[in-house]
């Protein structure tokens, strides 16, 4: 196969603009990483859960199909990822290859090239854009002899870094123990170091007191891991069990839930504040917020549903957190409505709904009604709004910076949602005013009218509640029309 050109594609740094959750937002800032202390590759003696030191980077991408614009975006989100997780973007190189180098990624000829990128920029770490094998990792550090992370270790030190809850870091925890596992090695003469063994036998490693049928540090630390990754495994379960029950208790009471899902840095979080006053983390940053919040709220007939904000979803999202996170992302396979969430200030917002309906689908949640909500249509020009409003016409265009299109949203939304299946006409005594207020909470109330023996109401609610107001009912309770 013969390489091709490569191209280079300068970064810039952006500042953040944070809206809401300033005090987490500050103690995120507060401790920051130092570049530069350090390249060395340092012989690894205990278990290898390699913690990201990235600082100045060089960013590495293998354009396989897709037009160059594609291969563009895509390495502008890489820098944006590598710069959420704290490092300074010096250099991206696109390489043109029919698949990926299986020995190097980039291929013999392009990895000299590479070390000479590196070498002059005075980067200490290569982050190639895609999930690469052992071996690939291997070759690729000994040749550039700098630290060498893919996209996939990327995005999980970005999770690492904001997840909050009990819940989160230990999903966070078993997704980098599971890509871990098949990468774990051990460097210099760690692969040859005995853990234990007597002095029979001619094993390979260690000279005089050292040789035996120990095993070595490499099969320990996996062993640990293993036992580990089976630790956290059962803990989800157990919490995956608390989260059902609570989802039960809501469907139970028939409280309507609404999923907030998209792209990550799409918004969802500015627009569960502007819904609801949730007060979440809002950062100009790749997956601020991971932990998912759910936030009651009441549509202007007195309806009460919920919203809940998501973690947000990525091309070629790692399957490892899909798995890890399948607990939380259950809570939009099981909502009444998904409020898909999309950028339109995005360079390619078509390839972004592609990649979180691709993922949903992956959840079992691509069968759930869904409402396109188009958002930051104050920092998108207005050629591609007028794009986006063709291409999808039954989209909401909002802003959650500005406020733009929010009413809309808030119709549209509540038209969405289900409606109570009984229709009743009931006259409650004036000491049953729980009963009122109940049925306000969560019903439909269609008319009401004040008589001395009580409050007469028409209503459309659910059949634990009807049956509860079948004593006071006018006429016989019947199926809600269409």
């Amino acid at each position: 196969m013969r390489d091709q050109d490569t191209v280079v594609v300068p970064f810039e740094d952006e500042e953040l603009d944070a809206t809401t959750g300033e005090f987490e937002l500050s103690e995120r800032q507060a401790l920051r990483r130092v570049p530069g202390l350090s390249t060395e590759l340092t012989d690894i003696t205990e278990v290898e859960y390699r913690q990201l030191r990235l600082e100045r980077v060089v960013l590495v991408g293998v354009w396989t199909e897709g037009t160059q614009i594609d291969a563009e975006n895509s390495l502008t989100e890489l820098a944006a990822l590598a710069e959420t997780a704290g490092s300074q973007v010096l250099e991206g190189l696109i390489q043109r290859r029919n698949r990926p180098d299986p020995a190097t990624y980039i291929g013999r000829g392009k990895v000299a090239d590479l070390g000479s990128v590196v070498l002059a920029s005075g980067a200490d770490t290569v982050i190639c854009d895609g999930e690469l094998s052992p071996s690939q990792l291997r070759n690729l550090e000994q040749r550039t002899k700098v630290k060498v992370v893919d996209r996939t270790a990327l995005i999980l030190d970005i999770f690492a870094q904001h997840a909050k809850s009990k819940e989160g870091k230990a999903q966070v925890e078993l997704a980098q123990l599971e890509y871990l596992l098949p990468r774990l090695r051990g460097w210099g003469e760690t692969l040859s170091r005995q853990t234990g063994g007597s002095a029979r036998g001619g094993g390979a490693g260690g000279g005089v007191g050292l040789r035996g049928p120990g095993e070595t540090k490499l099969e320990t630390d996996r062993r640990r891991i293993r036992t580990r990754i089976a630790r956290l495994r059962r803990e989800i379960k157990g919490m995956r069990t608390v989260r059902q029950t609570k989802r039960a208790r809501r469907t139970r009471n028939a409280v309507p839930a609404v999923a907030i899902a998209g792209y990550t840095n799409a918004g969802k979080s500015s627009l569960l504040n502007r819904l609801t006053g949730a007060g979440v983390l809002v950062e100009n940053a790749l997956f601020a917020t991971l932990d998912p919040t759910i936030r009651k709220a009441t549509t202007t007939d007195g309806r009460v549903y919920t919203l809940s904000d998501t973690v947000g979803f990525v091309r070629h999202l790692p399957h490892q957190i899909v798995e890890a996170f399948r607990s939380t992302l259950e809570e939009v396979a099981d909502a009444d409505l998904v409020v898909h969430v999309v950028d339109g200030a995005h360079p390619d917002p078509e390839e972004q709904v592609r990649a979180v309906r691709e993922v949903l689908a992956e959840v079992s949640a691509d069968r759930l009604p869904e409402l396109l909500v188009v958002n930051k249509t104050d920092a998108a020009d207005e050629e591609t709004l007028l794009r986006l409003k063709r291409l999808w016409p039954d989209a909401i265009f909002v802003s959650a910076h500005s406020g733009r299109g929010m009413d809309e949203l808030r119709a549209a939304i509540e038209d969405r949602l289900p409606r109570p299946a009984v229709e009743v006409r009931a006259v409650l005594p004036y000491d049953r005013g729980d009963l009122v207020a109940r049925v306000h909470r969560l019903g439909e109330m269609l008319g009401t009218a004040h008589l001395p023996e009580g409050t007469r109401v028409h209503v459309r609610v659910n059949q634990a509640l009807a049956a509860e107001l079948a004593p006071y009912a006018e006429q016989s309770m019947a199926p809600a029309r269409p």
